[in-house]
């Protein structure tokens, strides 16, 4: 569920018309709503009621500083890739001991960086990264919790580029590894074990995978205790999928059954990731007509918003809903909606049959609210846009629109060019 929704003919944010925002603004722009950021995080962390747990945002879906700030003020974590992201976080007052510290490329800087913020361990994903772990602990005089994120090799029936669990990805120490890995980290000195880590994907629409998953590190976990090797977190990652257009992924509460059922003997503080789940829906890209085209009954629709700005539906040919902020009535078209980028992959929709959009008319992209704007670029030296957010009638401007000048700040010319 989510917060936009019509009154009369006009798409509304909760309780402010977004033709208004979009007057105000200009356009392309993203809108988030407030009330569907904050009901989708509670609906996800209070379905795991019953287990021991902590919700661990994961920032790369969305990190505006707004919406992470929505998610530690109802005590929230965040699971981060990057020391920007636990910038990020930290600067939106995230408790470090809520941060977990994933990813395949973590660099000296970055690890110092999350040791020094007391972040409370590091998905670690190699045997080299384990080591260098070690070492950076030790020069600062610290121990590193860790976890070892384990690939249990699951396919999770998702989008290859999105799939993590399987072992032709880069993801993660192979299952049948880990044991021997996990011996390995017992015997450093500024190493402290005190998890285990799994993560199978992203936009994942069935609970099987999951649980398949599930099982395997389940398994890894009572031979890690019979030798000796506590575990304290168990993070199954994040990845459960939304609706784009005709998927049923299953609710969050019928996912945190099938999961309890499995683990509730493991007596373990378990750690989830969830991303897409929480922010997709709440948001959208509203963009607006420049131009209407037919070339040998191909019809086009061309908007101000590019690939720079949505990337999805190129990257992953993903499809978003796509609607008129005011309903005009004047029929159907079949046509694609394409940007003013130079490459012919510029395209929010291809074939689609869609109201009649005419110039200067307003169109809302759904379901943008993860992998929207943190995916964006300044591609043809286009400014980002603006991130947006309503709660109830009033909406506030969590990110300026960046102007030409932000497109060169930090660039120079040489003295030899001058």
């Amino acid at each position: 569920m989510h917060d936009f929704h019509h009154v009369k003919n006009e798409l509304w944010c909760e309780e402010c018309p977004i033709s208004r925002i979009a007057q105000e603004l200009g356009t392309p722009f993203y809108l988030y709503s407030h009330r569907t950021l904050s009901n989708h995080f509670k609906v996800f962390d209070e379905a795991f009621a019953d287990l021991p747990h902590i919700v661990c945002f994961a920032v790369k879906a969305n990190s505006n500083l707004a919406v992470l700030r929505i998610f530690a003020r109802l005590g929230g974590g965040v699971d981060i890739v990057s020391g920007g992201e636990l910038y990020r976080a930290l600067k939106t007052g995230v408790d470090p001991r809520k941060i977990v510290y994933s990813g395949v490329g973590k660099k000296n800087e970055e690890i110092e960086y999350a040791l020094k913020s007391n972040i409370l361990m590091f998905n670690v994903e190699s045997p080299q990264e384990l080591q260098l772990i070690n070492a950076c602990a030790g020069k600062m005089g610290k121990k590193a919790g860790i976890a070892l994120r384990v690939n249990p090799d699951v396919d999770p029936k998702t989008h290859p580029h999105t799939s993590t669990g399987l072992k032709e990805n880069k993801f993660g120490i192979d299952v049948e590894m880990a044991l021997s890995q996990y011996r390995m980290a017992k015997t450093f000195n500024n190493i402290e074990i005190i998890g285990i880590s799994c993560h199978i994907g992203s936009q994942v629409t069935r609970i099987s995978p999951f649980l398949d998953a599930m099982g395997r590190v389940k398994n890894l976990i009572f031979l890690l205790r019979a030798d000796g090797i506590a575990v304290k977190y168990l993070d199954l990652g994040g990845g459960l999928g939304i609706r784009y257009n005709h998927e049923e992924p299953p609710h969050p509460s019928e996912y945190a059954s099938a999961i309890i059922s499995i683990v509730n003997e493991l007596d373990c503080t378990f750690i989830f990731e969830p991303g897409r789940v929480v922010v997709g829906n709440a948001g959208i890209l509203v963009t607006k007509v420049l131009y209407t085209k037919s070339n040998n009954n191909k019809n086009f629709i061309i908007v101000d918003a590019g690939m720079n700005d949505l990337i999805r539906p190129s990257l992953y040919n993903s499809y978003h809903q796509i609607q008129p902020v005011i309903k005009k009535n004047r029929g159907e078209i079949v046509a694609d909606v394409v940007g003013p980028i130079c490459e012919s992959g510029d395209y929010l929709a291809k074939e689609r049959r869609l109201p009649m959009f005419e110039r200067d008319d307003l169109m809302a992209v759904m379901s943008a609210g993860a992998y929207g704007f943190t995916m964006s670029s300044n591609y043809n030296s286009r400014p980002r846009v603006p991130e947006v957010l309503v709660r109830d009638d009033r909406f506030y401007v969590v990110r300026k629109r960046e102007d030409f000048a932000d497109l060169v700040m930090g660039e120079d010319i040489p003295d030899f060019l001058k």
